[in-house]
C-alpha cells in the first residue's frame, strides 16, 4: 500500500495529524515536545484514498545522546520505508532553524515530498503560512489537524504525491502493520489459519521489552536505552513465526499506580492496558536479577482478569549467577501468589544475546493453542461426576449444592457454565478447586478459566 511518512520538528502536530488520518487515537498526544520516539504505522484514509501513514519522532539536530540519536535513526528508517513524505511546520510559531534542517533532509530524500502548515485555524497562522515559502519546498498546504480543516486540499496533495512516486497498486498489497485499535477481530470467530496471533510484550520499565522486540524482528524497530521509560507509544508489528502470522505489540513499562504522575506516562500506561485488552497472548517480561516482584504479580493478575493467555519470560538470564536459586524462587512465588495461572510457562532468555528467544515464542504459540481449546460436553460431565464424588461442595444453609450439568460455552478464554447452583451457594475456593482440576484433566496450564453459574428453574415455584 502507498506509504507516507509524516516528519517535522517536535510539537508541530505530527501525532495529531496521524490520529486524524487513521481515525483512531492511536498515537499519544501531549503539549510537551518529544512525546513520540518510535516510528508508528497506521492504516489511514481521506475519502477513497487509502494509504499507510508513518508517525515519526521530532528531534533536535543539535542534541546528542543515545535517545536523540535513536530518534534520528527511527525517522531516517521511516523515510527509507515510505514512498513519499509530508513535512509539518507550526504555522503559529513560524519557521525555525530546525525546520530548515528538516527541509534539507527532505531535499536529499530522493522521493516525492510536500510541505504542510499545521495549526492554520483562525488568523494566527497566516504569518507562518507566508514564511513557509522560505523553505523552498513548494507551496505549503494549510491544515488544522486538531480541527480537521484542510483535508480536501491534503487529499489532492497526497494524490499528486502518489502519482509522482510511481506507486502501482497491487491486489496483494498488505499494510505493514495496524494500530492496536484497528486490530478488531472477533475472538470467538471460527478458526482461520490466516488470523494473526496478537502477542503483547508487557512488564515493568527497563526489563528489556523493546530489546526483545528488536531481537525477534532482527532490526532496530523500537528505541532502546539504559534509562527506564524510553518506550511510550504501544507499537505493533506484523511478522511470521513458523508459518503463523503474528501481530507483535511492544508496550510502555508499567510502574505502580502511585508512582505514575506524569501525564504522558499515564497515557502510555493506558495504551498498554489497551494492548492487553486486544491481545490473545501476553508475554510478561521480568528482570531475572530481581525475580517476580509485587508489581509483576499485579500486572499478571490484570492479564488473567482480562482473560488473556499468559507466558512469563525471565529476561537478562545471561547476567544471573545463581540460576537454580533464581528460577526456584520465581516458580515458588507463582505457586503462592498466582493461583489463577497455575502451570504458566516460565521461559528464561536473554533479549540482548537472543538466547532462548525462540523458546519464548514457541511457548506463546502453545499458550495460544491451549487458550483456544474446546472440550466436549460428554467428557466434561464425566469429569464433573468424578471430581464432585471425590470432593463434594461444602454445605450451604444446611444443604449440599448439586452440580447437575456442565458445558463449555466459549473459548478464548475457556468459559464453562455449571447448572444447578448460583454464586451464593458455591464459594470461590470450590470454583478454584474445579479450575485447578480442569487444568490437570484437560491440559489447561497457565490459562485463565471462567465459570458461569446457573440455578435450574423450579417447576413448582408457581
Amino acid at each position: 500500500m502507498f506509504t507516507v511518512a509524516i516528519v517535522g520538528r517536535p510539537n508541530v502536530g505530527k501525532s495529531t495529524l496521524f490520529n486524524r488520518l487513521t481515525g483512531k487515537r492511536a498515537a499519544i498526544v501531549d503539549n510537551q515536545p518529544g512525546v513520540t520516539r518510535d516510528r508508528r504505522f497506521g492504516a489511514a484514509n481521506i475519502a477513497d484514498l487509502e494509504f499507510t501513514a508513518i508517525d515519526t519522532a521530532g528531534f533536535d539536530d543539535q542534541e546528542r545522546g543515545y535517545l536523540a540519536e535513536g530518534m534520528r535513526r527511527q525517522t531516517e528508517r521511516a523515510l527509507d520505508e515510505a514512498d513519499a513524505a509530508i513535512m509539518l511546520i507550526d504555522a503559529r510559531s513560524g519557521i525555525t532553524p530546525l525546520d530548515q534542517s528538516f527541509a534539507e533532509i527532505l531535499r536529499a530524500f530522493g522521493k516525492p515530498f510536500a510541505l504542510i502548515a499545521n495549526k492554520c485555524e483562525g488568523r494566527a497562522g497566516q504569518v507562518g503560512l507566508a514564511e513557509a515559502w522560505e523553505l523552498g519546498l513548494g507551496e505549503p498546504c494549510a491544515v488544522s489537524a486538531e480541527h480537521g480543516e484542510g483535508l480536501s486540499e491534503l487529499y489532492d496533495l497526497l494524490l499528486d504525491l502518489k502519482q509522482k512516486s510511481g506507486f502501482i497498486e497491487s491486489d496483494a498489497a498488505v499494510t505493514i502493520t495496524e494500530s492496536i485499535e484497528s486490530a478488531e477481530i472477533d475472538v470467538d470467530a471460527e478458526d482461520d489459519p490466516l488470523r494473526p496471533v496478537r502477542l503483547a510484550i508487557i512488564g515493568r520499565p527497563n526489563v528489556g521489552k523493546s530489546t526483545l522486540l528488536n531481537r525477534i524482528l532482527g532490526e532496530e524497530r523500537a528505541l532502546v536505552g539504559p534509562e527506564p521509560g524510553v518506550t511510550r507509544d504501544s507499537i505493533s508489528v506484523d511478522f511470521i513465526w513458523r508459518e503463523k502470522p503474528v501481530i507483535l505489540f511492544d508496550t510502555a513499562g508499567m510502574r505502580r499506580r502511585a508512582r505514575v504522575q506524569d501525564t504522558v506516562e499515564k497515557k502510555a500506561v493506558g495504551d498498554t492496558f489497551e494492548a492487553v485488552k486486544f491481545a490473545d497472548v501476553t508475554v510478561l517480561i521480568i528482570d531475572a536479577n530481581f525475580g517476580l516482584e509485587r508489581q509483576d504479580l499485579t500486572i499478571a493478575h490484570h492479564v488473567v482478569t482480562e482473560g488473556r493467555a499468559l507466558v512469563i519470560g525471565v529476561n537478562k538470564w545471561d547476567s544471573v549467577k545463581d540460576r537454580d536459586a533464581s528460577i526456584s524462587g520465581i516458580r515458588d512465588r507463582i505457586l503462592t501468589s498466582l493461583p489463577d495461572a497455575k502451570g504458566v510457562s516460565v521461559i528464561t532468555l536473554s533479549g540482548l544475546t537472543g538466547d532462548r528467544v525462540d523458546k519464548l515464542l514457541d511457548a506463546a504459540m502453545a499458550a495460544y493453542e491451549i487458550w483456544n481449546t474446546r472440550v466436549s460436553t460428554g467428557a466434561l460431565n464425566r469429569w464433573l461426576a468424578e471430581v464432585v464424588e471425590r470432593h463434594p461442595p461444602p454445605l450451604h444453609r444446611g444443604r449440599r449444592p448439586r452440580l447437575r450439568y456442565m458445558t463449555q460455552i466459549k473459548r478464548r478464554p475457556p468459559t464453562f457454565t455449571l447448572f444447578g447452583v448460583d454464586r451464593d451457594s458455591l464459594p470461590e475456593t470450590y470454583l478454584r478447586y474445579l479450575a485447578n482440576e480442569l487444568r490437570v484433566a484437560f491440559d489447561f496450564p497457565g490459562t485463565p478459566i471462567r465459570f458461569n453459574l446457573r440455578r435450574a428453574e423450579n417447576p413448582f415455584k408457581d
